[in-house]
């Protein structure tokens, strides 16, 4: 009997924030091929800021399935997103992704920027 083994996403993504990726996708047209592609770069009041777009999967990537929505990632980037949670906000305050990072050290005033 052959068991086949789907890798599971090292960060997990709210039903809300998925819900919202979704009426992105179709709202934008984003082409077919194309996922969500999610990691890390330099830069940011922190050191380091996310990154959170759209993109075709390249040779050094990682992809998962989300609830019919393809994720993206680097490999090198799962160091520093590992066990990460990406929620919506939808309030008067605040509206847009926001990161939840077990990995920072610390993190800046917007949440969109930390250190590992």
């Amino acid at each position: 009997m052959e068991t086949t083994s789907i890798k599971k996403a090292p960060i997990t993504i709210t039903e809300k924030a998925l819900a919202e990726v979704k009426v992105i996708m179709k709202d934008k047209n984003v082409p077919e091929g194309y996922g969500l592609r999610i990691g890390v770069q330099g830069g940011g009041c922190s050191g380091m800021s996310y990154l959170l777009g759209f993109d075709k999967p390249k040779e050094a990537d990682e992809t998962f399935d989300l609830e019919g929505v393809t994720l993206i990632m680097d490999k090198k980037h799962g160091m520093y997103v590992m066990g990460m949670e990406v929620d919506f906000q939808d309030g008067l305050n605040a509206r847009g992704f926001t990161f939840n990072n077990p990995q920072a050290k610390s993190t800046c005033g917007c949440g969109s920027s930390f250190s590992a």
